[in-house]
C-alpha cells in the first residue's frame, strides 16, 4: 500500500504552478482592464445638431441611464445583449427603428416617395446614404462634442417618441407592452422618459458608429444589423477559429497528461470501520446550523416558483391565467427576485458548508463565541434578503425618490440587481463569515502535519469573502462598458472562478476526513483543478464582453481563454464516477448516499451546463448572434443551477445528516426530489430554451439580431407554443423541490409538533419496516445511528 503523506516539498511545484498562473491571469486581467477604460465609448460632452441646437449632454445620458435602471434595467430587456430576454433588446430596437425613420425621410425629401415605393437603383443609393451616415464618426474628441444632421435629430425623434408612449402607459400600445412583458406606465415621469430615450440613443450611437475610419463599431460591429453592415468582422471570426482550435488542443493535452502523470501506486486508503465525523461531538455552532439549510429550502422553494411565475409572463405577458398580476408583480420585478433568490440561497449553503467544516477543521471545539457570531451572521443575512426584496419592489413600482433608487432599490444590472445599501449588508456578511471561517483554520494552520489541503481551503474562503468588494468599483452613473468590466468580476470570476474552488477543495477536505481519499491525493487534485479552473477563468471573464464597447485585444483574450475554460470539464465524468465509487467503499457511506448522488448530478451538469453548453456560446462568432437570446438562458439555468445549484443543496443534505444524527433519507422522497429536479430541468432545457433560442439564432443570422427579439417573431405560434411546452418541465422540476423541502422539513421541524403527531400512526410499526421506509423510529441513540 501506498504510504506517502505528502511533505511541503512534495507539493512546490503545485503551488508555484497555482501561483504562476494567478499572477499571469490577473495581469492579463488587469491590464486589459486598462484599455476597457481607455478604449470604453465616449459619452460626448454635449450632443448638437448641425444647424447648433442642443440635443442632450453626458448628464443628461446619464440620467437616462438612473431612469433605465429605475425601471429594473437588464430585467426588463437588454442593452448591448445582457439582460432579459422577452422585451427587446433596446440597444438592437432603436437602432433598427431610427434607421428606418432616417431611410423613409430621405426618401421624401429627395424623390418626394416613400421608401416602399422607390424602385431598385433609388432604394440602392438610399441605403447606401443611410450606411454612410451612420457608420461616420461625427464625434470631435477636441471640443468633446459629437454632431448629428437635422436628418438623424427628425429620426430620433420620431423613434424617441415610440418609447414615450410604450413605457408611459399610451392605449394603442397596450399590445406591445403586454407582448413584452411589461406593466403598464412602465415609467410614469415624462421628464424620465424622456432622458432614458437619450441614454438608449447614445447605446445604439455607440453600436453603428465606427471606432476608426473603415473599421468596426464601437460594439464591434455588434449588433447584427444588414441595413448599415454590422456583421462580424474579420478578427471576430479568426479568435473563433483560434478558441475551437485551443480547445480541441487543450482537451488533448489534459488526457495526455492525465494518461501518463497519473500515479497508479496511489492507492486508496483503506476506509475506516465508522463515519469518522459521526464520532465528533456537535458543537454548538454546528447545531445552529439547521436554520440555515431551512432558510435555504424555504428560499430554494420560493426561487422555483418564482421561476415558473415570471415564465408564464413569456405567454401572458401582463397575467397569470387571466389574473392581470403585473398590476402588483410585474416581470421585471418577479424575474430580479427569481435570479437574487438564487444567489441568496446557493451563496448561504455555501456558506453553511464553510461553517460546518470550521469546528472540525478547529479539532471539533468551536471558538468563543463561534455560535453568536453564527446566529448574528444569519440574521444579518435574512435582513439583506428582506431589504432586497423590499428595496427592488419599491423601485419597479417607482415609488422611491430617483436619488435613493440605486442605494436602497434596484441598480439595474442582472444578478447584482440589489441597492447599493443592501450591497454593502452583503459584503459585510461576507467578511464576517471569512472572519468566523479564519477563527476556526488559523490554529489548525499553526498545527504541525501536513497542512496544504487546508491552506488552499483557506486561500479559497479568502478569495470568496475579499473578491464580492469588486462590486463597488462601479457606481450609479459609471460609464457602462467599466461597469460591465466589475460586474463580470462578481458573476464570473467570483462566482464562477473562486466558488468552484472552494467547492472542490471543501469536497476534497470532507472526503479526506472521511478516510475515503489519501490527503495527498485530495491536495493534488485540488491544486491541480484549482490550476486549470484560474488559467481559464480569470481571462475568460473578457468573453462576457466582446461588445460591450471594448477592443479588438479583448476579444481575442476572452476567445482564447474561455475555450481554456472548457478543457477541464471535459474529465468530470471521471469526478462524477469517482464521487459514486464512495458509496461503496464502507457500509456506513450509505447513510450519505444522497448527498453524494446531488455532487455526481454536479459533475454531469459542470460537463454538460457550463460545458457543453457554455462554450456552444462562448466562441465571438457565435456570440455576435446570440448574445441575449434563449441560448444564453439554456446555459445560465443548466450551470447556475445544475453546477451551483446541485452543490449547495448536496452540502445542505451533508449539514443536515451530521446535525440530525438520527436521520434516515427517505427514499422515496429523496428518490422523486433527485430525479425530478434533474428530468425537470432536462425537459425545461431541452424542449423549450433551446429550441427556442435556436429558432431565434437563425432568425439572428438572417433578418439581424433586432427581428430575433422583436414582437412579430417573439409572439409567433411557434414560440409562443415552445414557451407553453416548458410548463411540464416546470412542474417536474417543482414536484422535485417539494419533495426535497418536505425531506429537510420532517428533519428539521421541533417532534413535538409533527413527528408527534405521526407517532401514533406508526406505533404499530416495527423499526425494521420504518426503516425501509426511510423513516426514523427514534429507537437509535445519536452516537450509533449511522451504524443502525
Amino acid at each position: 500500500m501506498h504510504t506517502t503523506t505528502g511533505n511541503a516539498d512534495s507539493y512546490y511545484r503545485f503551488w508555484w504552478t497555482l501561483i504562476g498562473i494567478l499572477a499571469f491571469t490577473f495581469g492579463v486581467l488587469g491590464y486589459f482592464g486598462r484599455e476597457v477604460y481607455r478604449a470604453a465609448p465616449p459619452i460626448p460632452e454635449q450632443i448638437m445638431t448641425a444647424s447648433g441646437e442642443l440635443f442632450s449632454s453626458r448628464e443628461q445620458i446619464l440620467d437616462g441611464q438612473s431612469a433605465w435602471q429605475s425601471v429594473g434595467g437588464m430585467q426588463l430587456g437588454s442593452i448591448w445583449g445582457h439582460g432579459a430576454y422577452q422585451a427587446p433588446d433596446w440597444t438592437a430596437d432603436w437602432l433598427h427603428r431610427e434607421l428606418l425613420a432616417w431611410r423613409e425621410l430621405a426618401a421624401l425629401e429627395h424623390w418626394g416617395l416613400s421608401y416602399q415605393a422607390l424602385d431598385s437603383d433609388q432604394k440602392t443609393l438610399a441605403n447606401s446614404w443611410l450606411q454612410q451616415a451612420y457608420r461616420q464618426n461625427t464625434y470631435d474628441v477636441a471640443t468633446d462634442t459629437l454632431i448629428i444632421s437635422d436628418r438623424r435629430l427628425a429620426a430620433m425623434q420620431q423613434t424617441a417618441d415610440y418609447y414615450h408612449r410604450l413605457f408611459g402607459g399610451s392605449p394603442e400600445l397596450q399590445q406591445t407592452r403586454a407582448s413584452y412583458a411589461m406593466k403598464e406606465q412602465t415609467l410614469p415621469d415624462p421628464e424620465r422618459r424622456h432622458r432614458m430615450t437619450e441614454f438608449f440613443f447614445w447605446t445604439a450611437w455607440a453600436a453603428a458608429t465606427e471606432r476608426e475610419p473603415h473599421g468596426a463599431t464601437y460594439t464591434n460591429n455588434w449588433p447584427h444589423e444588414p441595413l448599415i453592415g454590422n456583421k462580424p468582422t474579420a478578427e471576430n471570426i479568426v479568435w473563433s477559429v483560434v478558441s475551437v482550435v485551443l480547445l480541441v488542443a487543450g482537451i488533448g493535452s489534459l488526457v495526455w497528461a492525465w494518461a501518463f502523470m497519473k500515479r497508479e501506486d496511489e492507492v486508496e486508503p483503506e476506509a475506516p470501520p465508522a463515519d469518522p465525523l459521526s464520532v465528533i461531538q456537535l458543537t454548538p455552532s454546528q447545531k445552529a446550523l439547521g436554520k440555515y439549510v431551512l432558510v435555504v429550502m424555504a428560499l430554494f422553494v420560493l426561487q422555483v416558483f418564482l421561476g415558473g411565475f415570471t415564465a408564464h409572463y413569456t405567454v401572458e405577458g401582463q397575467s397569470f391565467y387571466g389574473i392581470e398580476t403585473s398590476k402588483w408583480l410585474p416581470y421585471s420585478l418577479t424575474r430580479t427576485w427569481h435570479i437574487q433568490t438564487a444567489m441568496f440561497w446557493i451563496a448561504t449553503g455555501f456558506l453553511a458548508a464553510g461553517l460546518f467544516l470550521a469546528p472540525i477543521i478547529n479539532g471539533g471545539r468551536d471558538p468563543k463565541f463561534q455560535k453568536l457570531g453564527v446566529d448574528i451572521l444569519f440574521w444579518a443575512l435574512v435582513v439583506v434578503v428582506g431589504g432586497t426584496f423590499i428595496g427592488s419592489y419599491l423601485a419597479i413600482a417607482q415609488w422611491l425618490p430617483p436619488e435613493l433608487n440605486f442605494w436602497l432599490g434596484h441598480q439595474g444590472y442582472e444578478y447584482v440587481d440589489l441597492g447599493r445599501l443592501w450591497q454593502i449588508g452583503k459584503f459585510t456578511g461576507i467578511v464576517l463569515w471569512l472572519v468566523l471561517m479564519l477563527r476556526g483554520v488559523i490554529p489548525a494552520l499553526r498545527q504541525p502535519g501536513d497542512k496544504n489541503l487546508l491552506a488552499l481551503l483557506t486561500a479559497s474562503v479568502a478569495a470568496i469573502g475579499l473578491f464580492y468588494g469588486a462590486g463597488f468599483f462601479y457606481g450609479e452613473r459609471t460609464h457602462l462598458s467599466v461597469m460591465e468590466y466589475w460586474r463580470w468580476w462578481i458573476v464570473h470570476l467570483w462566482v464562477e472562478g473562486f466558488f468552484e474552488v472552494f467547492a472542490t477543495t471543501a469536497l476534497a477536505f470532507i472526503f479526506c476526513s472521511l478516510g475515503l481519499v489519501s490527503k495527498r491525493l485530495a491536495t493534488v487534485a485540488s491544486l491541480g483543478s484549482a490550476s486549470l479552473f484560474m488559467l481559464g477563468g480569470v481571462p475568460g471573464t473578457f468573453h462576457h464582453l466582446y461588445f460591450s464597447g471594448t477592443t479588438t485585444p479583448v476579444m481575442a483574450v476572452g476567445a482564447v481563454f474561455s475555450a481554456l475554460e472548457v478543457v477541464p470539464l471535459i474529465l468530470l465524468g471521471h469526478e462524477a464516477w469517482e464521487h459514486w465509487k464512495l458509496q461503496k467503499r464502507a457500509p456506513w457511506m450509505a447513510n450519505l448516499k444522497w448527498p453524494v448522488m446531488f455532487f455526481v448530478a454536479v459533475a454531469f451538469w459542470n460537463m454538460l451546463g457550463a460545458g457543453v453548453l457554455g462554450f456552444s456560446i462562448n466562441p465571438p462568432v457565435a456570440l455576435y448572434y446570440i448574445q441575449g437570446l434563449n441560448t444564453t438562458a439554456t446555459h445560465a439555468h443548466a450551470a447556475l443551477f445544475g453546477v451551483y445549484g446541485f452543490l449547495a443543496l448536496g452540502f445542505c443534505l451533508l449539514i443536515l445528516r451530521y446535525i440530525r444524527p438520527s436521520l434516515m433519507f427517505s427514499e422515496r422522497l429523496m428518490k422523486t426530489a433527485f430525479w425530478w429536479l434533474n428530468v425537470g430541468l432536462a425537459l425545461m432545457l431541452f424542449t423549450s430554451l433551446l429550441p427556442v433560442g435556436i429558432i431565434q439564432f437563425i432568425a439572428s443570422a438572417q433578418e439581424g439580431f433586432w427581428y430575433a427579439r422583436s414582437e412579430s417573431f417573439m409572439q409567433s405560434d411557434l414560440l409562443v407554443t415552445l414557451r407553453w411546452v416548458r410548463t411540464f418541465g416546470d412542474v417536474v422540476f417543482i414536484v422535485g423541490a417539494l419533495a426535497l423541502a418536505w425531506q429537510v422539513l420532517i428533519a428539521l421541524w421541533p417532534r413535538t409538533t409533527v413527528m408527534q403527531g405521526l407517532t401514533e400512526a406508526w406505533s404499530e410499526a416495527s423499526p425494521d419496516s420504518l426503516a425501509r421506509e426511510g423513516i426514523c423510529c427514534g429507537e437509535c441513540d445519536s452516537a450509533t445511528a449511522t451504524d443502525k
